[in-house]
């Protein structure tokens, strides 16, 4: 078992959206459904935990009710390799969402994500603070992270 493990608070949604995540992570499944007993503030036998594992991380989401809602205060980092990855996981996880800037984007039940290139931290952090500025400013340009527009930046093409 995991030390951390996040607990994501759904209305009524939890198992859509388990299903959704596990059908886009490789290495992702449903490990488990609990339902609501004769106690709780859904009806009996109907969904109140879905236990689920993304790429081997373990979560936990709760249908618990219209009170809480996402916020980007609270992100998931997806780093990717390719600019094929960050093309896959972009346009299936912002599907009936909303694409917003930097590879940071919303889906469709809420919960913000960043899909970032892997090299992004390594010319981010460059010290010619020439070179790091102009990956930056092409950064701030983006929606969907392209790697090939980050390397021209850096190099100042």
């Amino acid at each position: 078992m995991q030390k951390i493990t996040p607990f994501l608070w759904f209305d009524s949604q939890a198992e859509e959206a388990a299903n959704f995540y596990t059908s886009i992570f490789k290495n992702s499944k449903i490990v488990n459904i609990t339902h609501y007993g004769e106690v709780g503030p859904r009806p009996k036998g109907s969904i109140m935990a879905v236990v689920f594992q993304l790429d081997g991380q373990e979560f936990i989401a709760l249908n618990g009710g219209p009170m809480f809602k996402f916020t980007e205060a609270i992100s998931f980092v997806v780093n990717c390799e390719t600019q094929e990855e960050i093309d896959k996981f972009w346009e299936k996880l912002s599907e009936d969402g909303e694409k917003i800037q930097c590879g940071w984007l919303k889906d469709k039940y809420g919960m913000s994500w960043q899909i970032v290139p892997t090299i992004l931290g390594r010319l981010m952090s460059d010290p010619d603070a020439k070179k790091s500025q102009r990956v930056m400013e092409a950064m701030l340009g983006m929606k969907k992270i392209d790697i090939e527009g980050l390397k021209k930046a850096y190099a100042g093409q």
